[in-house]
């Protein structure tokens, strides 16, 4: 964990105070919506579709037991007894009242927590691989370099009102887990052949309205250039980006509009008034951020629990939830655990405050105190003894977050949609809870393999729909709500369950047709699945894959063709067992 310096607590603090006298005045009359909006936007503070709604900051994702503790207790005090978290690694609390806001974030300031740029037209939350400082590929731990980032970026003075949003991933390892294609700017960490560090930089990329995967502007950039680089691109979009239309003013148009080369054209000239000036990083910077972060205190383990491995033999249900939920960590004996939050009948990624209790429990039981949001709204324990792992699930059990679907098709990331957001033109909870029911058996996922089902309730994306294997996303037709349906997306991250995947490419779906009415979903899932296990090659083959080898057509027949004249690969399975 990092902790907080003086600087750090005083800058927070003072936000606090800042933000109660904005409130005061607002809820006195002395302050119009208008001139309130910017003040509660910087506090991470929406009025969604029934009430208020505040994304709390979980900075790159990571918590400590005692923070958890103080979020289950805000959403127990202040809410309705339970938050959500999000695809940007953070917490969201969806019936807040505006009153008390200020106390919220007084609270969370006691525990070294904010709100502050979750929203607005800013540098948000950077988030990272969940299994950083433990995966195997590590090649930087990104932590160190995500608050790098953070302190930089935190009321920075020439970028607190850009034209648009804006979003920077950090990935730390070979394989991308961090999705750094889809991001504003995405930076993955390499070693060049003299063996030093630095980052490849990809800039433009995202999804919402107009999904553009991104582009590499430069393919090394030394680590010591790291803020200084990253200030010349935002400059150049701060100058050149539209602020006439919001569904035009993100970097990705304004790359796309220049082109890549004439944009890294102008990034370099700015970085050339820049490089080596005050904000170069020194190696004494580095190591100071890297000091302020807490280490566990490893045990040297054998590479194998001989108990642990007897019933990991013995029990088939604690044997598949291995095989999905638990991950290699670098260390002998030690492994990373995702406590799944897509049991089927619950919101993908919400938690009651009894449920963030618990997990605070299993954190300082079994992982050093720490844990780890993940971007698939799941949450991870990264330092777990494998001599402890069957415990650690019996009680992961009871709480309601074994559920051994990671990576397969009932892990869906969805957004709130249309139950909370007043942008969504549907609603994406009851849609995923559907899909979840028609598929709850296990053994079928697992026969179906790898398979990322992602939801969004408008064209914002917050649930990643354009890079879902299966992207759903709600769309309004004369007031009433559908959903169309894409194929073929993928984050290109790879996940620890499938190494073969390692490399993949980014890639946005393509739609296969007309939208569908609410009640149709499940079943052209279904039917989209039951043509990818006709025609895959072998089971090793990934539905992303055969989508890629044989293209959409076949499964847009299989979608839109004669209904009576097909019998489901699955009623063929059962007439043959």
């Amino acid at each position: 964990m990092y902790r907080y310096d003086d600087i750090d607590q005083q800058l927070v603090q003072e936000r606090v105070a800042q933000f109660r006298d904005q409130t005061r005045r607002f809820l006195a009359g002395e302050l119009g919506e208008d001139e309130f909006r910017p003040l509660r936007l910087q506090n991470g503070l929406y009025v969604q579709r029934f009430a208020p709604m505040l994304r709390i900051a979980i900075p790159y994702g990571l918590l400590s037991s005692r923070q958890l503790r103080r979020l289950a207790h805000i959403a127990r005090e202040y809410d309705r007894g339970y938050g959500h978290f999000s695809t940007r690694q953070n917490l969201q609390l969806n019936w807040p009242k505006l009153e008390d806001v200020p106390d919220i974030l007084a609270e969370l300031a006691e525990v070294q927590m904010h709100a502050i740029q979750t929203s607005g037209n800013c540098v948000r939350n950077t988030t990272t691989d969940h299994f950083a400082g433990v995966a195997r590929d590590e090649i930087v731990d990104s932590f160190v370099w995500c608050e790098l980032i953070r302190q930089w970026s935190t009321f920075h003075p020439e970028f607190a009102h850009l034209p648009r949003k804006f979003k920077i991933a950090v990935n730390g390892a070979s394989a991308d887990r961090a999705a750094t294609f889809l991001h504003d700017i995405g930076l993955h960490a390499l070693r060049n052949d003299a063996g030093e560090t630095g980052f490849r930089v990809i800039v433009g990329g995202g999804m919402g309205r107009t999904p553009i995967i991104g582009h590499a502007i430069r393919e090394f950039l030394p680590w010591r250039h790291l803020l200084t680089y990253l200030d010349a691109v935002l400059r150049v979009y701060n100058r050149q980006g539209r602020r006439d239309n919001k569904y035009k003013a993100r970097i990705k148009i304004l790359v796309k509009e220049l082109g890549p080369a004439e944009f890294a054209r102008q990034v370099e000239a700015e970085w050339s008034r820049l490089a080596d000036g005050p904000g170069t990083l020194i190696e004494d910077e580095v190591r100071r951020i890297e000091a302020r972060f807490t280490r566990p205190e490893y045990e040297t383990l054998a590479p194998f629990d001989v108990g642990y491995e007897a019933r990991r033999t013995a029990e088939p249900a604690f044997a598949a939830w291995i095989k999905r939920n638990v991950h290699p960590h670098k260390l002998h004996g030690y492994a990373a655990v995702t406590l799944s939050l897509k049991r089927t009948g619950v919101p993908p990624g919400d938690a009651t405050a009894d449920q963030m209790e618990a997990v605070a429990d299993l954190a300082d039981r079994y992982s050093f105190g720490e844990l780890r949001v993940s971007h698939e709204q799941n949450l991870i324990l990264a330092d777990v003894a494998q001599r402890d792992l069957h415990a650690m699930w019996r009680e992961a059990r009871r709480i309601g977050f074994a559920t051994p679907n990671v990576g397969l098709l009932t892990n869906i990331i969805a957004c709130p949609g249309g139950d909370f957001c007043s942008l969504a033109n549907a609603k994406s909870i009851p849609v995923a809870e559907a899909i979840q029911r028609r598929f709850d058996d296990l053994d079928y996922q697992h026969d179906i393999g790898e398979l990322d089902l992602n939801i969004s309730g408008c064209m914002n994306s917050c649930g990643h729909h354009h890079v879902g294997h299966i992207g759903i996303l709600g769309v309004d037709k004369n007031g009433e709500e559908w959903y169309q349906i894409t194929i073929g997306g993928n984050q290109g991250l790879s996940k620890a369950v499938a190494p073969a995947a390692a490399g993949t490419p980014a890639a946005l779906g393509r739609v296969i047709g007309p939208s569908f009415a609410r009640a149709d979903v499940p079943d052209v899932i279904e039917r989209l699945i039951e043509t990818y296990l006709e025609m895959r090659d072998s089971e090793h083959e990934r539905f992303v894959d055969c989508v890629w080898r044989i293209g959409i057509e076949a499964f847009k027949e299989a979608v839109y063709g004669n209904r009576d004249q097909r019998r489901s690969h699955r009623e063929r399975q059962l007439a043959a067992a």
